[in-house]
């Protein structure tokens, strides 16, 4: 008879410490690519999901020079309807913005939004949301960080 609900020690994943972790910095390109699809894979390398050492409450994740922010596309209709809501903390305080003026004024905030949204509440989605930079051209000033330039699609 085999008893049900007790784990195999052999069977359960080790988990790494702080020392062990080998973080890297990577160059991504998202020109004429997605906000959300994009975003989802940013944040799977941010958090580290992609190394087979990940840890969920380790910054076990890669730091990231995204650049051509300013490039991005939008799925159907949201570029003109598709609105971001805030509040300045005055009375009457309430601002609307919308896509299509915010991607002229400062294209890299919509993708450090929707990333910022995908990433844990807590102090280690505070600390991973340090380790992306996003740039609205093509050039970057962290050249002397040697970025490995890689390809998501």
């Amino acid at each position: 008879m085999v008893a049900t609900g007790v784990m195999n020690p052999q069977v359960c994943t080790k988990y790494i410490s702080g020392k062990q972790i080998k973080k890297k910095w990577l160059l991504v390109d998202v020109d004429g690519l997605y906000v959300g699809r994009i975003a989802s894979k940013l944040v799977e390398i941010l958090r580290g999901k992609n190394k087979p050492y990940y840890t969920p409450f380790l910054d076990c994740g890669d730091n990231l020079v995204v650049v051509n922010c300013g490039k991005l596309k939008f799925s159907g209709d949201k570029m003109n309807s598709k609105s971001f809501l805030r509040y300045t903390g005055y009375p009457g305080g309430q601002r609307l913005s919308y896509v299509k003026d915010l991607i002229k004024e400062r294209p890299s905030w919509i993708l450090m939004h929707s990333v910022k949204g995908m990433l844990p509440k807590n102090r280690l989605g505070r600390k991973l949301l340090k380790n992306i930079r996003c740039f609205d051209g093509g050039e970057h000033n962290l050249g002397s960080q040697n970025p490995e330039k890689i390809v998501l699609r």
